[in-house]
């Protein structure tokens, strides 16, 4: 399987101006800029991309690991935020997934191991693991 995502680039870092597409088509030349990424601009950025990618993929995990132990969330809500900081260029320093779930019959502690196993092979948090620092909050909500 194999997804794409583009990107278009003119000018300048500070002064230039973005645009990008899925292959599904669900973005379309959205736009982006310097000041959208890094400033107080409306508009998304690489980085709240990728806390929606993680987030979506965690998400979808967590549903699969619970199915494992033949539970089903009535709702997981994933947000993940990353962090940077401009440091010979910007650089992604942390992640940090917060996770919410509603599932019936649910202990904590099998809600934290599936959350936990759900953290260790979620395709995106395995991308990120090895510069970043991800780190998980679960609460579980009946």
């Amino acid at each position: 399987m194999t997804r794409t995502g583009s990107a278009v680039w003119s000018g300048g870092l500070k002064d230039g101006k973005g645009t990008l597409s899925t292959e599904s088509g669900a973005l379309a030349d959205v736009n982006y800029s310097f000041a959208k990424r890094f400033g107080d601009e409306k508009g998304t950025n690489p980085e709240e991309l990728v806390g929606a990618a993680h987030a979506a993929c965690y998400a979808m995990q967590l549903s699969g690991v619970l199915g494992e132990a033949n539970l089903v969330a009535d709702e997981i809500r994933a947000s993940s935020a990353v962090t940077g900081k401009m440091d010979n260029g910007f650089t992604i320093t942390s992640v940090h997934l917060t996770v919410k779930a509603k599932i019936p019959g649910a202990s904590e502690e099998a809600f934290q191991a599936a959350a936990q196993k759900a953290k260790e092979i979620c395709p995106i948090s395995k991308l990120l693991h090895g510069s970043v620092d991800i780190t998980l909050d679960a609460e579980l909500a009946s």
